[in-house]
């Protein structure tokens, strides 16, 4: 509560300060824009805040003290006092100079600050090693991203790096991962990740600023990514039933992206998508890159059989997994990771529904490090030192945990089904055939 109120009053004072400001009563207008920023530090450093609303915070204290330092020149310089009418020149140079700091600025710095939350400060730490397969797409984003910031020398005339790449393919099969991995592993560079819900805006002409702003913030903090994950959903092909206001979201994507007079060095468009037919063939072009990210082989779904597994103790021998790989045909990374979780959950069913309970050695719940005798695990009644009894009558730090086993992750298998439809599938590749290549 305290921190809603300590962000109302900084509000309201910086509020009162643009009024003042506007009124041209420069050093009331100082005042409050110091005061108003006192509180906003305030904020940032005794209570609590997510970091995205941290960094919008102190975006908006850098706007308000720039403005407070332009306001102190002018007060030492003498130019505090409203200036008459009959002073045409001086008159002519405020009136500019109030337009600039109080229409033009103040507008763009909206739509930036907006735009700003889609910046990804805090990485993701998803390393080029946690995506399984997908060697040529790695490869490819490494030689857009991570090469011209490493080596800039190499990429210069005429060799110049991607400046647009698609990622197309099936639901699940890790597109919006692979991006998560180049915002980790591009460490110089500012992250973009949009969607529709940034871009798009019930006022008229605001959404085609947003994406102009867009692009201009991403040359502010170049090298830049800007992400558009389901980029189906803001350029779909241009028809002649569409409305005003999406037909000028794609024309301004396209000038942007590729346009006279707009310079896109050092940015990245990364798009990603599962209906890539759906695209207007202009902004596919703009795409030099188009990377088909298939359902995973056999190989590939071993890896993420063992990443999924992670460290949880199980029973499973490498020949089992290698039999779930074969077994998992046409499931999607998506799918294989449900079929892994739903397996975790089999050994808590088990103390569940357990009727009996023995006593094991182990290490104890709460100190890894100490084995005792007098641990309890689910068996079956028949089992030799059985107690009938259930969860409810076993102590916390007493249950010893049920390891998996290969029937737990063949139960699993056949209650989890793939999500792919086969009909996408066909589309799919023959946009590959047409457009496309194999990631």
């Amino acid at each position: 509560m305290a921190s809603g109120n300590t962000i109302q009053k900084a509000i309201e004072l910086v509020t009162k300060a643009t009024e003042e400001d506007r009124n041209k009563n420069y050093e009331e207008a100082l005042r409050l824009y110091e005061h108003g920023v006192e509180y906003f530090l305030h904020a940032i450093k005794y209570e609590a805040q997510g970091e995205k609303a941290k960094e919008s915070i102190r975006a908006k204290c850098c706007q308000y003290l720039e403005r407070a330092e332009k306001i102190k020149e002018s007060i030492k310089k003498g130019k505090k006092k409203p200036v008459k009418d009959g002073d045409n020149q001086n008159h002519k140079d405020d009136k500019k100079s109030d337009s600039d700091s109080d229409d033009e600025d103040p507008e763009k710095k909206k739509l930036q600050s907006k735009l700003e939350g889609a910046i990804i400060v805090e990485k993701p730490h998803v390393k080029w090693s946690d995506v399984a397969g997908l060697d040529a797409a790695k490869e490819a984003l490494k030689e857009a991203v991570i090469l011209p910031i490493k080596f800039p020398h190499l990429f210069t005339g005429k060799r110049v790096p991607w400046k647009g790449i698609l990622l197309f393919g099936p639901p699940g099969t890790g597109k919006s991962y692979l991006a998560k991995a180049v915002a980790t592993e591009a460490n110089n560079s500012t992250f973009f990740s949009v969607s529709s819900s940034d871009l798009v805006s019930k006022w008229l002409g605001e959404s085609e600023k947003l994406v102009k702003n867009l692009f201009e913030l991403a040359r502010q903090h170049k090298p830049s990514i800007i992400f558009i994950d389901e980029v189906d959903s803001l350029c779909s092909a241009r028809s002649d039933n569409e409305s005003e206001s999406a037909r000028r979201i794609k024309t301004e994507f396209l000038v942007q992206m590729q346009g006279v007079g707009h310079d896109s060095d050092g940015i990245l468009v990364l798009g990603a998508t599962n209906i890539p037919w759906v695209l207007d063939a202009a902004i596919r072009r703009r795409f030099e890159k188009r990377i088909y990210i298939p359902l995973p082989e056999e190989p590939a779904r071993l890896v993420m059989f063992k990443l999924n597994l992670g460290n949880t103790p199980t029973l499973l021998t490498e020949d089992d997994l290698k039999v779930l790989a074969k077994k998992t045909d046409g499931y999607s990374a998506a799918d294989l990771s449900i079929v892994v979780r739903d397996a975790l959950m089999q050994p808590v069913r088990k103390v569940q529904t357990a009727t009996h309970f023995k006593k094991v050695r182990g290490p104890s719940p709460k100190d890894p490090n100490l084995i005792v005798d007098d641990l309890l695990t689910p068996c079956s009644p028949g089992d030799a030192g059985a107690i009938e009894m259930t969860w409810v009558d076993v102590e916390s730090d007493k249950l010893y945990e049920p390891l998996i086993t290969m029937a737990d992750m063949l139960r699993s298998l056949a209650v989890s089904k793939p999500t792919v439809n086969e009909d996408d599938m066909k589309k799919l590749e023959k946009f590959s055939e047409d457009f496309g290549q194999d990631g």
